[in-house]
């Protein structure tokens, strides 16, 4: 059985100063990051370093949409990734923590063995975005227990409205946060 945790201490952090940026998003944003930790989790069975790696990457791997306010947010939340793991002592993490959020909505599995966190939070992004259709074998009991203890919140109806108003601006363009 899947263990759930509703406090872990480096998303709290993290969390902790970014109320006001979020706003009324907050919640929805948070519970998305813990159900993405959760999901990497269960499909890794990480060690403690792969934890702390997962929790930084699933806080800030959508940050800009608010931060800068932009559907094309995968660069500057990468970017913004890598200046909170310079300023606390994560440097060496970096350039994981930065394919794991540049590389989360690729349409195929990403390959570099290198780096197998990467594909993991691809993955993990894709069952809570899909609420559960695509599971890569996860048990569906896992996956309801997450998607029931940390709520939507308003988090998908978010994506869809930005979708649609990016689309309206761009109706020829390809959405700027998919990657091939």
């Amino acid at each position: 059985m899947l263990k759930i945790e509703d406090n872990i201490s480096a998303i709290e952090i993290i969390f902790d100063q970014w109320k006001e940026l979020l706003g009324p998003d907050y919640h929805a944003y948070k519970n998305h990051v813990y159900r993405m930790f959760h999901f990497c989790m269960a499909l890794l069975h990480g060690n403690t370093e792969d934890k702390e790696k997962i929790a930084i990457a699933a806080c800030f791997h959508d940050i800009a949409i608010w931060d800068k306010k932009t559907l094309d947010y995968l660069e500057p939340s990468a970017e913004l990734a890598k200046i909170y793991l310079n300023s606390n002592g994560k440097a060496a993490w970096s350039d994981e923590i930065e394919l794991m959020i540049r590389y989360h909505h690729k349409l195929t599995r990403y390959r570099d063995s290198k780096y197998p966190l990467v594909e993991i939070f691809r993955q993990a992004d894709l069952i809570d975005v899909s609420k559960g259709l695509k599971s890569f074998g996860l048990p569906k009991k896992d996956v309801k227990a997450v998607l029931n203890k940390f709520s939507n919140s308003g988090f998908h109806k978010k994506l869809v409205s930005l979708t649609v108003a990016e689309f309206k601006k761009n109706p020829f363009k390809p959405l700027p946060m998919m990657k091939w």
